[in-house]
């Protein structure tokens, strides 16, 4: 199954694959994409679907150095050369969009941005700064209502310049403890307002910015991915995150969104989300449930069967076999990742891995 053709509503892909959103932190110092990237991806495009790496849609969501943007003519003219190298291999590419929040130093942002989040707690740990290296994350400031408003039109537009940069959709980014999930998670959102103190209150970020990405690009065009029982940037489990997200997956669901992408990062050491949970949410969800979280041929080939998912996501493996599904195919050895290179900039850890044939 896992290498079998597979079309649901206006999406065709060649496999089952997914090419998972990884930060390689290779843009520009100005947040460009550049034709290293385009090489990047274009090396990996005999995945059925590949997401890119966070792309924010706001100079406020840069929250690392070198992540893209997708927020002016500029970037969505740059990133043409990614798409293109995609599709020339028979390839689909989602662009994901990724704000960061209170997740950011201000050494990483341009002039006249700042942090923002749902309130004013610092996010806990550090972060690399090109300029300063590593730095406690900065403040954030408490986003009032017009801020907020502001947000999902940042996010709107910069769907429609995704289309325009030839992306066939976008992933909203509500895991890994960034803007939207700043404001599900009640360990972060302590508001009281009409974006906080309750279940309802929580998702209504999520659901706005899905609702307005729907309307402006398509609801076969946007999908988005969760982390319900992640622990990154201060985030995790709270008691209702079962109630909460299945009240969130029926919504988005009477939204029309094209996926829902679960991660589950027990492989990498976080708490895993339960079994039965994730079959509840996947049928609550009507719509195609990307699994992803540690996944090789053999299990990613047991859940299809037994109809957990209907597509799966791989990370590493990808980041560093860019021929991934032919050496599945064979099941022949996979490149070990070089995590000293994930992040910095340069082909070295990136467009060098070699191919099976090589």
């Amino acid at each position: 199954m896992l290498f079998d053709k597979f079309s649901a509503r206006s999406l065709a892909l060649a496999n089952r694959m997914v090419m998972a959103p990884m930060t390689r932190s290779r843009a520009t110092p100005a947040h460009t994409p550049d034709a290293l990237m385009a090489t990047y991806y274009g090396q990996r495009a005999t995945a059925g679907l590949i997401i890119t790496e966070g792309t924010s849609p706001s100079p406020n969501g840069l929250g690392y150095p070198r992540i893209p943007g997708l927020f002016d003519q500029a970037q969505a003219l740059a990133w043409k050369d990614t798409t293109a190298a995609v599709h020339a291999h028979g390839g689909k590419i989602f662009v994901q969009l990724m704000h960061c929040g209170r997740v950011a130093h201000v050494a990483n942002l341009p002039a006249g941005a700042e942090v923002l989040g749902p309130g004013t707690v610092v996010c806990p740990g550090e972060m690399y700064t090109d300029t300063l290296g590593m730095q406690p994350h900065s403040p954030p400031r408490a986003m009032t209502e017009a801020d907020i408003a502001h947000a999902v039109k940042e996010h709107v537009a910069a769907a429609r310049l995704a289309l325009d940069a030839g992306f066939d959709g976008v992933e909203l980014h509500g895991a890994n403890g960034y803007l939207i999930e700043q404001f599900l998670n009640p360990l972060v959102n302590l508001r009281s307002d009409g974006h906080g103190g309750s279940v309802e209150g929580r998702n209504r970020l999520a659901l706005e910015i899905a609702g307005a990405t729907v309307t402006a690009i398509g609801r076969d065009r946007v999908g988005i991915r969760l982390s319900p029982y992640g622990v990154f940037n201060g985030t995790g489990a709270f008691p209702d995150v079962q109630a909460q997200y299945l009240a969130l997956a029926k919504s988005l669901s009477a939204l029309g969104l094209l996926y829902l992408h679960l991660v589950d990062h027990e492989a990498m050491g976080a708490p895993p989300v339960p079994a039965d949970f994730k079959l509840k949410l996947r049928a609550g969800f009507d719509g195609l449930f990307v699994l992803s979280g540690g996944f090789d041929h053999a299990s990613a080939e047991k859940a299809l069967l037994d109809k957990r998912g209907d597509l799966v996501a791989f990370g590493r493996a990808f980041l560093a076999n860019p021929d991934l599904v032919a050496r599945m195919r064979k099941d022949a050895p996979l490149n070990a990742p070089d995590m000293a290179t994930f992040y910095v900039p340069g082909a070295k850890g990136y467009t060098d891995y070699p191919a099976l044939a090589a």
